[in-house]
């Protein structure tokens, strides 16, 4: 696991943590608190005004190591994936300044809990959002796709686990601009720059009110939809479920 964190020549105030965990980063239990406490790291030093969340490789985030999880014959790995992700999508939402989320390739299960509790997206043409928890055996992030497509949609996506694409996140609203791939991050750090020429203290203010209005505790209602991930283990539905991940025809 391997999560960095910079300051890019000519964007002040800008702090970029990327996540570059091959093949696809599906992130194991400290990989998710790893990025927490790089993100929460990076809102909290004075000069920082925005923090940019990007990812190397083929995506940019594909969820919860589910083999992790298959190894695990206890409950052990499952509770810290579930607290992992939590933290995570947390230290998005509660990180001091805004936060942009660059998005390529796919970016699914926990990666939407990642950007749903961004302030802003950035994504490239062949970006891809979705949530495959039913074809995984577990539940949860809805909370975040609410953040990113009408209700019904939602339910749609959760229920079927297809994806949208970036250009169906903007026609929602939710995505501030698509750009080719090779842009991605020029239009990132573009956005994150004029964010960061605002004063800086204006801008924690900002990110604590706008918080304090958000007409869903983001992270009270991600808890109570794990709660339904671990009675399905419990059932040992997801552990029939999660055992045919890798072996889809």
């Amino acid at each position: 696991m391997s999560v960095s964190t910079t300051s890019p020549a000519g964007a002040d105030g800008v702090r970029v943590v990327t996540v570059d965990h091959p093949p696809v980063n599906a992130l194991s239990v400290s990989g998710w608190y790893e990025l927490a406490d790089a993100v929460r790291s990076a809102g909290r030093e004075p000069g920082t005004r925005c923090v940019v969340l990007a990812a190397a490789g083929r995506g940019f985030n594909a969820g919860v190591d589910i083999k992790e999880l298959q190894r695990d014959p206890g409950h052990d790995a499952l509770i810290g994936a579930n607290r992992g992700c939590a933290e995570a999508f947390s230290a998005v939402y509660a990180c001091e300044v805004p936060v942009v989320a660059a998005v390529h390739g796919f970016c699914l299960g926990g990666g939407v809990g990642l950007v749903g509790n961004a302030d802003a997206i950035v994504a490239s043409e062949d970006a891809v959002f979705g949530l495959p928890e039913l074809d995984r055996g577990a539940l949860g992030a809805a909370t975040h796709l609410a953040r990113l497509v009408p209700q019904h949609l939602m339910r749609t996506l959760y229920y079927t686990s297809h994806t949208v694409t970036a250009a169906e996140l903007l026609s929602h609203g939710s995505v501030w601009r698509v750009v080719p791939a090779p842009e991605l991050m020029g239009a990132a750090l573009e956005l994150a720059n004029e964010i960061a020429a605002k004063d800086g203290h204006l801008l924690r203010l900002a990110k604590a009110a706008l918080n304090g209005i958000d007409p869903v505790d983001v992270r009270r209602s991600y808890r109570f939809e794990q709660g339904f991930t671990f009675e399905a283990n419990l059932a040992g539905t997801a552990a029939r479920v999660r055992d045919t991940f890798g072996k889809e025809a």
